[in-house]
């Protein structure tokens, strides 16, 4: 009965939609059913199996025609059959809904009787179907971002998020935001009604506490991570004692600045702050440039002062040793003492002249004068002078007469040395 149930209602029967008004004669195939003729015939297979009757061909019927083939005959067995086929299909269908897909970002939480029972890793799950058990799934992977102050961009400032006031009783225009990821969805999902709104109202009330304790430059200049990274680690205390299940990864302070009523007089001073730093660095830097100099000069000149102090103190030892020791010599020879102190004395005093005495009564009557060793010493001379700065004028005698290529011989050196020292003799006896 139900095969033949199946055969009556099968829309793959190549006659169903074929049978006109020709007394259910077989037309030939000329394309695909009209709507209308699948649409009447249905409705008179439908009318057939509940009036328990089925028009014959050339019978009365519903004036469509009849079909053909032995009518169908109900009964219970017929009923129960089909109740429990489609019985049947109702629960297959009902527990396939209980399969579900996890991704690979998510973790998949199940509910039964809407009390939270296991988590589920990502893949091909399957749970007990609705109403006994449901499921949610919840991205875990995903970075989740909040804007305080502003939406979208920073020109589009909310001013009841981002104006805050300072430790120094002045107000302050911040923007900034809050990335976040679950740590444990399971609270996410379960522990707050509202996670994302308590995240936001989190926010805003850390950043006003840290930035109530700090003054007004701190916070738009130097301080800008600080306070960044206190009011991250307040936010994470205040959403674990909540037990948010949320993890604060980061917190990006977008703009700081004046109220835009008083930011005229606010770039002034900042102005005039700059100005006095850069005179402050400029002297600073003169400063570093004389000073240095100065301790050198200074240093220079007490490394001078002691080594003339050395130099003098010396000079004055060596001159009075020596004195002593010439003392001790003219105590033992007296005679001989002051006539090598005189001879010493000449020959210090005509090593630094340019004159040539002569003695005429000799029996020579050419004498060869060194004439080249004088003017070299009269240049050594000249050349002392000038090379601690002064300006000496070179001996008339240096000046006029020409060097000699011919030498004086040794001979002639010694013997004028002897009469000079022999003349000397004879004056200081006569001077005696």
């Amino acid at each position: 009965m139900i095969s033949s149930f199946g055969m009556l209602m099968s829309l793959n029967d190549p006659q169903w939609g074929n049978r006109g008004n020709d007394g259910g004669g077989k037309r030939p195939n000329q394309g695909p059913p009209d709507l209308e003729q699948l649409w009447r015939d249905l409705n008179r297979r439908l009318s057939s199996i509940f009036d328990r009757k089925r028009p014959g061909r050339g019978g009365s019927g519903d004036g469509d025609g009849g079909g053909d083939g032995p009518p169908i005959q109900f009964n219970s067995k017929f009923l129960g059959g089909g109740i429990g086929l489609l019985l049947a299909l109702v629960v297959v269908v009902w527990l396939a809904s209980g399969f579900y897909i996890v991704d690979a970002s998510q973790v998949g939480l199940v509910l039964q009787f809407g009390r939270y029972k296991e988590s589920t890793d990502p893949g091909l799950r399957w749970r007990l179907p609705y109403p006994i058990q449901s499921h949610e799934l919840v991205n875990v992977s995903g970075v989740r971002t909040l804007e305080i102050g502003y939406r979208g961009s920073e020109k589009n400032k909310v001013l009841k998020e981002a104006l805050m006031l300072t430790d120094d009783e002045n107000i302050i225009n911040i923007q900034f935001a809050v990335q976040y990821i679950l740590k444990d969805p399971v609270d996410y999902v379960f522990a707050n009604r509202h996670p994302d709104d308590t995240v936001m109202q989190v926010a805003e009330t850390a950043i006003r506490e840290v930035v109530g304790k700090n003054k007004m430059d701190f916070v738009l200049y130097e301080g800008r991570d600080t306070v960044a990274a206190n009011a991250s680690k307040l936010m994470q205390d205040i959403l674990d004692r909540y037990k948010t299940g949320i993890l604060i990864s980061k917190v990006t302070m977008q703009n700081a600045q004046p109220p835009e009523q008083v930011q005229a007089a606010f770039d002034d001073a900042v102005k005039a702050s700059q100005d006095r730093e850069r005179q402050k660095n400029e002297g600073q830097a003169y400063a570093n440039d004389v000073v240095p100099k100065a301790r050198g000069t200074a240093a220079r000149l007490i490394e001078e002062s002691e080594g003339y102090k050395k130099r003098v103190i010396a000079t004055a030892e060596g001159d009075a040793s020596r004195f002593k020791q010439i003392l001790t010599e003219y105590a033992k020879a007296p005679e001989v003492t002051r006539s090598r102190m005189y001879l010493d004395t000449m020959q210090q005093v005509y090593s630094n002249t340019s004159k040539v005495l002569i003695d005429t009564k000799g029996q020579s009557n050419l004498l060869y004068l060194p004439l080249d060793k004088l003017m070299q010493a009269a240049g050594a001379a000249t050349a002392a002078p000038a090379a601690a700065g002064g300006i000496a004028e070179v001996p008339a005698a240096a000046r006029s007469t020409p060097a000699l290529s011919n030498e004086v011989p040794p001979q002639v050196v010694e013997k004028n040395e002897a009469r000079s020292r022999e003349t000397l003799r004879q004056r200081d006896r006569e001077a005696r």
